[in-house]
């Protein structure tokens, strides 16, 4: 294996800067409406075999060539895993849907009601996507299969399982360049690119991004991008991103905590064609006797705009003064008042709450104390929370430490 330039590179690298900036506009527009969210995860190819011999590349010249790739066109298989350390949530996900369906005239094939299905556990998808206003993407188990498809102004669900279909109608064509409006959501990564730049962006002063060597990913050669964080607050340890080496695709993205263990989210294409897909991919008739649900407009317009955000819903809510945004890049922390000032119910503040519930409240997070009062840090492999009695909530991809200081300093 040839060696590759590991030179790092900051924020205070301008053209660097600009082309993870320009990285971030070239995301491949697979990501049909509501599928998949933040912590969407794909797990390794199984094609991958060896490392290839190639060229040496500097971390700057391979993010310049994520930027330039223009890859419109794809189609392949992946499986989708993520490790979050929280409870399997697809059956809960579905007994809400139902639910929602029966009371609600809804359709248990609606694309926000099936979200949760992707934030845990295994699953087998298969993407195709010809430019920006044509992307599919079906969900695959043993026995059915769940596809969004997207061509144009026109959007359809499908749940094989219940042979129940969701159909809607927008006023334009998504636009994957543009934000607002009837577009595609933002920030739904349904493949190695879509992951590849979220983290870019966060790329910044904060972070170390180097090349480490060479990877074959679905039969393709690819160089690895590696990004950590700086800061030793960060629960994310790492970022790895194998790059074709031909076209500058993401292929593979690995996020890895700084705990050890088990990738909390890995992507990788098990296969994939940069052929453009067959026009059949993006069409769609529901089958004789499925139960269709047609979506109003104000309904359309919300199910195919928005998919979850994660994280990145809480920079809206601090853009808006809703939260105060403590600290920088990896280590940024999320101050959030509590609805009605109230944190979570007590049996020391409230009689009324049985011992055992409070037992029960209490084994799902760790009692900590400071200058700032007390409260109870929620915790996953990825995400940690902490609550205090007062009704704050600090929220970050950080450290229990780092919550408790925050909360802290907020009180100075």
């Amino acid at each position: 294996m040839a060696p590759n330039d590991s030179a790092e590179t900051t924020g205070s690298a301008t053209s660097t800067t600009a082309a993870r900036r320009k990285a971030a506009r070239y995301v491949v527009p697979v990501a049909v409406a509501g599928v998949a969210a933040a912590t969407i995860g794909l797990v390794p190819a199984l094609a991958d075999s060896g490392d290839p011999e190639l060229p040496k590349i500097s971390a700057q010249k391979l993010i310049e060539k994520i930027a330039a790739s223009d890859t419109q066109q794809l189609s392949g298989t992946v499986r989708v895993s993520s490790d979050l350390g929280i409870p399997s949530l697809g059956g809960l996900a579905e007994s809400f849907a139902q639910s929602a369906g029966g009371e609600q005239g809804g359709s248990s094939a609606a694309p926000k009601d099936r979200l949760t299905e992707l934030a845990s556990g295994t699953h087998t998808l298969r993407v195709a996507a010809d430019g920006p206003d044509k992307q599919r993407v079906s969900i695959l188990d043993s026995a059915a299969e769940y596809s969004v498809i997207r061509n144009g102004d026109q959007l359809w669900a499908y749940d094989s399982k219940s042979d129940e279909a969701y159909h809607a109608t927008t006023d334009k064509a998504p636009d994957a360049g543009k934000r607002g409006g009837r577009t595609a959501p933002e920030g739904v990564p349904t493949t190695p690119k879509a992951l590849a730049e979220q983290a870019l962006k966060a790329a910044d002063s904060t972070t170390s991004v180097t090349v480490d060597g060479t990877a074959q990913v679905a039969g393709r050669d690819a160089y690895k991008l590696v990004i950590k964080p700086k800061q030793s607050d960060s629960t994310i340890g790492a970022i790895t991103v194998a790059v074709d080496a031909k076209n500058g695709v993401p292929l593979k993205f690995t996020l890895s905590p700084s705990s050890g263990g088990k990738a909390v989210i890995d992507a990788g294409f098990t296969s994939v064609d940069f052929a453009r897909p067959a026009a059949s991919s993006f069409t769609f008739t529901p089958p004789k006797g499925t139960k269709v649900t047609e979506a109003d407009e104000a309904k359309a317009e919300k199910d195919v705009e928005k998919g979850p955000e994660g994280l990145t819903g809480l920079d809206k809510i601090a853009g808006g003064g809703g939260a105060k945004v403590i600290g920088e890049g990896w280590g940024a922390i999320y101050a959030i008042e509590a609805p009605a000032g109230e944190g979570l119910p007590s049996s020391e503040k409230n009689a009324d709450v049985p011992p055992a519930a409070q037992q029960f409240l209490d084994s799902f997070g760790d009692k900590v104390t400071g200058k700032f009062g007390s409260g109870t840090v929620f915790k996953t492999r990825l995400v940690n929370a902490l609550m205090t009695d007062d009704g704050k909530v600090y929220v970050g991809a950080v450290t229990k430490d780092a919550l408790v200081n925050a909360a802290d300093s907020a009180t100075n």
